[in-house]
């Protein structure tokens, strides 16, 4: 989850706030990719999560990689809570999960190099302090009382109000873990086709990267139970936004959605001041009962921002929201997924047309379908197999056509990252599918086996 956001002032008129959007438009040449991934942390002997603090827990690792490989310290209340270096910043979710924002970068080749550099660091202060780190989209065996509470005021106040407005909100914050790519549109125009693609093909995203069949300590009966408590968490800030779909979409209609998402906080002097259910309409209007008289800054709207939580959204980037968290062949094959059919025009229109029949039941049908059945999901007579190759080969061609060479120049393009998904397609199997096997399989229903065998 986002960090504090700085650097905005005032807003003096209503314009200010779809122009906060625009300004994020950026010639071609000037697109960069930044990749961000969550992964769970757990001691090794005995398998329960982290704490906050003690020999063993996420503060150490934090200690750790920033005494030895040189990242700046980020507290709140005098508590270390994150980190940062070179436009890049590790931070913490609310259940000590660890999560790597990674700087913006030209090619999937660079965000490569840097996932690995970064778990590399990661595993060398793990293994002196005898903690270990997986991959998966939801936590396999711990229940809410296992969880440890980091230290941030944002995830304070979050708990408090998850609970009024669904019934997995706590789930969400503190058992699940994603990966994400952030990419970047050139104009309106731009952002409006590949926010449609965003959120039209997500749920082919959630498909090949399902990656979350056990909860609580068995099998689920879905492939991506992250996906699933997504779609428990809160009407007012996630979903298939059907809007967006409509004519007369742009910045403007994208700030209308957000003015309406609930509020839940204002960030004053490194604390944050509870604004639970208010609403950001009455922030201008001087208003707001938390802060009665008083206005917002552009920083009070980026913050804002980040407090909706769709399946793809904007700020002044887009972020595509829909994958579970993985092992670390996918951590570069999503952003290679997104980035082959978004930064290529071709790519990007194929895939527009692949998804542009969709209705919004229809849209809505595959997002559902995507979690409960991964790639075997069907919706009418729409197959999520059928779907899923051909938006990977519009990808591959996209990511041939960008020609972003690697290694000194020994590859050619970035296609390559994309086998982990093509291996999945010939098989039939994404990872949820291979740990169900395994589960009935040679693990004899031992769930405790996951983790010797799929940490990183």
């Amino acid at each position: 989850m986002s960090i504090p956001q700085s650097g905005g002032g005032p807003i003096e008129s209503h314009d200010q706030l779809a122009e906060y959007l625009a300004s994020g438009c950026k010639p071609k040449e000037d697109w960069r990719i930044g990749t961000e991934h969550e992964k769970f942390g757990y001691c090794r002997d005995s398998l329960r999560p982290i704490p906050y603090e003690g020999e063993r827990s996420v503060k150490a690792m934090l200690e750790g990689l920033r005494d030895r490989y040189g990242w700046d310290p980020v507290l709140e209340a005098g508590q270390l809570i994150g980190l940062t270096r070179n436009g890049a910043n590790v931070s913490l979710e609310p259940g000590g999960q660890l999560e790597l924002s990674g700087a913006p970068l030209e090619s999937i080749h660079q965000t490569c190099d840097e996932v690995n550099e970064h778990l590399r660091e990661v595993h060398s202060i793990a293994d002196e302090v005898g903690v270990s780190f997986i991959g998966l989209g939801a936590a396999p065996i711990w229940k809410h009382e296992d969880m440890p509470v980091m230290p941030k005021g944002r995830y304070k106040l979050m708990t408090e109000y998850m609970g009024r407005v669904g019934t997995s909100g706590t789930q969400m914050m503190y058992r699940t873990c994603t990966v994400q790519v952030n990419l970047d549109f050139a104009s309106e125009a731009d952002m409006v086709q590949k926010f449609r693609v965003a959120l039209a093909l997500q749920p082919v995203a959630t498909a090949l990267f399902a990656n979350s069949p056990f909860f609580e300590g068995k099998l689920n009966g879905h492939k991506s139970w992250r996906s699933q408590i997504w779609r428990h968490l809160d009407d007012s800030r996630t979903g298939m936004l059907p809007f967006v779909f409509e004519d007369g979409m742009g910045f403007e209609r994208y700030v209308d959605y957000a003015l309406d998402v609930p509020m839940y906080f204002v960030y004053r002097d490194g604390k944050y001041i509870n604004a639970l259910g208010q609403s950001f309409r009455d922030f201008m209007k001087g208003q707001l009962p938390a802060l009665p008289g008083e206005t917002p800054t552009l920083s009070d709207w980026a913050d804002h921002l980040t407090t909706a939580f769709p399946e793809a959204r904007i700020k002044k980037y887009m972020e595509m929201r829909g994958a579970d968290g993985g092992p670390w062949r996918r951590l570069c094959a999503l952003p290679a997924l997104w980035v082959g059919m978004m930064y290529d025009q071709s790519a990007l229109d194929a895939a527009w047309d692949l998804a542009k029949g969709f209705d919004a039941e229809t849209r809505e049908a595959l997002r559902v379908a995507a979690s409960v059945d991964g790639l075997h999901a069907k919706v009418g007579n729409i197959k999520m197999m059928d779907l899923a190759k051909e938006v990977v080969a519009i990808s591959e061609a996209g990511l041939k056509a960008r020609a972003k060479v690697g290694a000194n120049g020994l590859i050619p393009d970035e296609t390559h990252f994309l086998n982990a998904l093509k291996e999945s397609l010939e098989s039939g199997q994404a990872p949820a599918d291979e740990l169900i096997a395994r589960y009935n399989g040679d693990w004899n229903g031992d769930l405790t086996k996951i983790y010797g065998e799929y940490s990183y």
